[in-house]
């Protein structure tokens, strides 16, 4: 468990903190959408810096596609070399991500290149509504490594295949750095959810037989950001597809709020991560006097339980 928050040297990397642990790994995430085109993308870095290679890349996706090589935009690099002479507070990764720190732990420029191919280019700015949020469970899929979690508004344009496109939302962003080997994933899920600055949530699920229960999160009510005490999460699934077609989130946090939130996914996009898959919904959710929120449903599975989900 973090307790120590976030500081504004974590804004950098952070490997002169790791052992010389082959699996060490730290990880930047911005996510934003368009809701009126079904339209979610990520940006998504994962550094391993014991072996100096650094993976990931950015993904749009819409209502048209599910799957990476049919939606309008997915490049995920998997052995690129780390620069050496840039941190991460300034940095143009070799996967086309670029990440601009503005103010510490609250304001980022981020971009994005394809390398020359023409097809998508961003220019968008992420400004945290809420302090960077740790981990305060290593229950969850996280288990022990340093991991935050932030809210923020998310606004710009994207070039997508020429077309510009304007963003503006509230996305989410993480940072996590510790041990993340590739055979560690269990089934999990990652929900968010925001309908103003103001309230929004998060839930972090691990998943039994019985029951799926959040391990780790907050709510956010009134500008007041409070942990998960309890939680869970259900739904419907296509039994043809295996992925979500609708979602309740049931939530209470330390201080007794509750939040019932109904989500319908828009669209999603599968995507393969080493051993495991992430089916990533973005959802719009009705939280009743709370307001209609926009997240993601991240719908983890390692592949053989997702192969014997879809096998019967």
């Amino acid at each position: 468990m973090d307790e120590r928050g976030f500081t504004p040297a974590d804004d950098g990397w952070h490997f002169d903190q790791m052992d010389d642990d082959w699996w060490a790994t730290e990880t930047a995430w911005f996510s934003f959408h368009v809701p009126e085109r079904q339209l979610g993308g990520w940006f998504y870095t994962m550094a391993r810096p014991n072996i100096g290679i650094v993976s990931g890349g950015a993904w749009i996706w819409d209502g048209t596609a599910h799957l990476p090589w049919e939606v309008p935009f997915s490049a995920n690099y998997t052995a690129l070399p780390i620069p050496k002479d840039q941190d991460l507070t300034d940095i143009r990764l070799p996967t086309g991500v670029g990440m601009r720190m503005i103010e510490p732990c609250m304001s980022y420029a981020l971009s994005y290149d394809d390398n020359g191919r023409g097809l998508l280019s961003a220019d968008l700015r992420f400004d945290g509504v809420m302090p960077p949020e740790p981990l305060t469970a290593t229950g969850s899929t996280f288990g022990s490594a340093h991991h935050f979690d932030q809210f923020g508004r998310v606004h710009g344009h994207i070039v997508l295949k020429g077309e510009r496109i304007a963003v503006d939302c509230y996305g989410m962003r993480d940072r996590t750095w510790g041990r993340r080997p590739e055979n560690r994933p269990r089934r999990a899920g990652y929900i968010t959810g925001m309908a103003d600055p103001d309230t929004g949530f998060l839930a972090v699920t691990n998943i039994s037989a019985e029951a799926e229960t959040a391990a780790y999160g907050f709510l956010r009510r009134d500008g007041r950001t409070v942990s998960l005490a309890s939680g869970s999460r259900t739904g419907t699934r296509d039994p043809e597809t295996g992925c979500m077609t609708s979602i309740e989130m049931n939530l209470t946090d330390q201080e007794g709020r509750n939040l019932v939130a109904r989500g319908e996914p828009v669209s999603r996009i599968i995507i393969n991560r080493h051993t495991f898959i992430d089916i990533n919904s973005l959802v719009r959710w009705d939280c009743g006097s709370d307001g209609i929120a926009w997240g993601e449903e991240q719908d983890m599975w390692p592949m053989h339980h997702f192969e014997r989900l879809k096998r019967g």
